[in-house]
């Protein structure tokens, strides 16, 4: 099955919801189509990723020029949600062959082939906006344009490994584990890589252990 041409605007849905009063927008953008949100995308990505487990001290010079590569990848997915044209949300995706060499390595080094696996990448919603149904939504439609593409054997993310005694972690804190299950997805802790970034309580970046969840897409 052919993928859509690069940039294309796919798709805009408008959701109701009745029991508050707005309307949030869910536009599906490919390739070259995502360049123009990439500052909204690094703000929100900059927001987000201060939370456990991530407590990410971003910058926008590097948000930036790590999002340049969905934007530079033909086949590459943002879902982006809007709350009257802000961006409150969004979830990102793209084959693995274009993603950067730290997310590829175990799955060369496990003897899988990247050019048969789609990877997904954040899943962004500011608090006030969770709990509504867009992180399904989320999954649903990265999934479906991996199926549309028609070249992936496998869907896949990973997520960061923080200690049950980290001494950030919230007292409420929910992993997603489940969550990620009823999606269809299983966790390999043997695909594992590092990536470096700097915590809120950081003076300098240090590597952070990260390990891969997994679904075969013909099942």
């Amino acid at each position: 099955m052919i993928g859509f041409p690069q940039g294309l605007h796919i798709a805009s849905h408008v959701l109701f919801y009745r029991q508050n009063v707005f309307a949030m927008e869910i536009r599906l953008l490919q390739g070259a189509a995502i360049a123009s949100h990439i500052e909204d995308l690094a703000r929100l990505r900059i927001t987000v990723f201060r939370e456990f487990p991530y407590l990410y001290d971003g910058s926008l010079a590097y948000e930036t020029e790590y999002l340049a590569t969905y934007a530079a990848a033909p086949d590459s997915l943002c879902v982006l949600v809007l709350d009257g044209g802000r961006v409150v949300g969004a979830s990102t995706a793209l084959p693995l062959s274009d993603e950067t060499e730290e997310f590829r390595r175990p799955f060369r080094a496990a003897g899988r082939d990247c050019a048969r696996v789609f990877y997904f990448g954040e899943s962004l919603l500011l608090p006030e906006y969770r709990n509504r149904g867009l992180g399904v939504r989320f999954f649903a439609e990265r999934e479906a344009h991996a199926r549309r593409l028609g070249r992936f054997d496998w869907c896949a993310f990973c997520a960061v490994q923080r200690p049950a005694d980290h001494p950030r972690r919230p007292a409420d804190y929910q992993p997603l584990d489940t969550f990620w299950a009823r999606r269809g997805f299983r966790h390999h802790p043997e695909l594992r890589t590092e990536y470096h970034w700097q915590d809120l309580d950081e003076e300098a970046e240090s590597a952070k252990p990260m390990s891969f969840w997994l679904k075969e897409l013909n099942r």
